[in-house]
């Protein structure tokens, strides 16, 4: 029997967070963990006890193979690491995850330096880049006033006052303009910005309309 929401989010909800910290990097890379402490204890401290159980009981009770085809288990995605490997890496991201706990030791707060960390800590902002500014919109909308009007028709008020929000914690960030570049695209925004904006300026402008 597959696993059901709940029973997932109860055993592997925070293992899941930890994991998807690093897809696209390598397991063991100290960005990738250092991304994920950085955001959890601004976020939602107390996760972090949850995720230190959830690695080192998953890591002590591997799944079979088949139980894992059978959907009963949280089947790791992979992260570089041979099947034999992967219990070590999660016990060793259970000690440090611990040891932060324990001492307190949190990242400095910083520019989120990960594909996860800046969907992490730009969630709307994400949703209304990727889903009204893809490569598609060309194809969908006339300019970039249109998509932005049409997010604002169908979105809840309460969100675009969250994106807002975002926006304004975003342009507050010590970035350049190639940094502001780098980010969008980062949370998926797939065309330039309408002329004469650079991106810095087209994601004021748009901060500044939702005001």
């Amino acid at each position: 029997m597959s696993l059901k929401p709940l029973e997932h989010d109860r055993k592997y909800g925070e293992l899941d967070e930890v994991v998807r910290a690093h897809l696209g990097r390598t397991a063991g890379d100290e960005e990738a963990l250092t991304a994920y402490l950085r955001h959890v204890w601004r976020t939602r401290p107390w996760a972090l006890a949850v995720a230190e159980h959830q690695l080192r009981e998953y890591a002590a009770n591997p799944p079979g193979r088949l139980r894992l085809r059978l959907g009963e288990f949280y089947p790791v995605p992979d992260v570089g690491l041979p099947d034999s490997g992967i219990q070590d890496w999660l016990r060793e991201l259970a000690d440090r995850v611990k040891q932060s706990v324990e001492t307190g030791e949190a990242p400095r707060p910083a520019t989120p330096q990960t594909h996860w960390e800046w969907h992490a800590r730009f969630p709307e902002l994400a949703q209304f880049l990727g889903g009204w500014f893809s490569q598609d919109m060309p194809d969908e909308f006339p300019d970039h006033d249109a998509a932005l009007q049409d997010y604002l028709d169908t979105t809840d008020p309460g969100l675009a006052a969250r994106l807002a929000g975002e926006l304004y914690e975003l342009l507050a960030l010590p970035l350049t303009e190639s940094d502001h570049a780098l980010a969008a695209a980062e949370l998926g925004m797939e065309v330039d910005p309408p002329a004469p904006y650079s991106p810095s300026g087209w994601l004021g402008s748009v901060a500044a309309r939702l005001g």
